[in-house]
């Protein structure tokens, strides 16, 4: 054994000790990052959320949008839907409407020309002619138009109305308070509110 061989078999010093664990590296520890103010950051990737968070997040606002898309799409329908069914129900107004004006003004000329031959019933009703088949077919006849909805006025006392009667006489009367028909040459007819002809009348007005 040499002298070498001696000195590293004999006791270890103190110094050696301390120049051994000098030279040791020491086991490296991940460091704490610090914020400026010197507290100890925790590191990176602590807090991360966990996973499919965001995916998850993101699927709920596509879904919310899909809503709201949907929504205003509907909203939009809907109120197309409102505005034709207006429509139609007004044109089907418009054109029952003109149907009926139609009717109207078709049932008029019908009894307008029908109406020369009531002043001849009414003549002959005045004198005692309407007697016999005649009388009949009179009755038949204003019975239909009467029914068609053709009303006759103009009476004998009835207070003068220059829209509905048409005056060929005048005269003035101590009997009367207020303009008077007091003789009727010839009835007027009205179909609804629709004035076929005036009566002709001889009117008598207040002394």
């Amino acid at each position: 054994m040499t002298a070498t061989d001696d000195e590293n078999d004999g006791p270890v010093t103190e110094r050696e000790v301390a120049q051994s664990e000098t030279e040791t590296p020491a086991e490296e520890t991940p460091a704490e990052a610090t914020t400026p103010s010197g507290k100890s950051k925790k590191p990176v990737g602590a807090h991360r959320a966990p996973e499919g968070e965001d995916e998850t997040s993101t699927e709920d606002a596509v879904a919310d949008t899909d809503v709201e898309a949907l929504r205003s799409e509907l909203e939009e329908r809907t109120h197309d839907l409102k505005r034709v069914t207006a429509e139609y129900a007004n044109y089907r107004k418009r054109v029952d409407r003109d149907r009926g004006a139609a009717a109207e003004q078709t049932t008029g000329a019908v009894l307008t020309a029908l109406l020369p031959v009531l002043d001849d019933i009414d003549r002959a009703r005045e004198h005692g002619d309407l007697v016999g088949p005649f009388a009949s077919v009179a009755e038949q006849l204003t019975a239909v138009t009467g029914k068609l909805g053709l009303v006759a006025f103009g009476e004998k006392g009835d207070p003068f109305d220059p829209n509905r009667h048409e005056a060929v006489a005048h005269q003035t009367s101590a009997d009367v308070s207020e303009p008077t028909c007091v003789e009727v040459m010839r009835r007027g007819y009205t179909l609804g509110e629709r004035l076929l002809r005036a009566a002709l009348v001889a009117v008598a007005d207040p002394e």
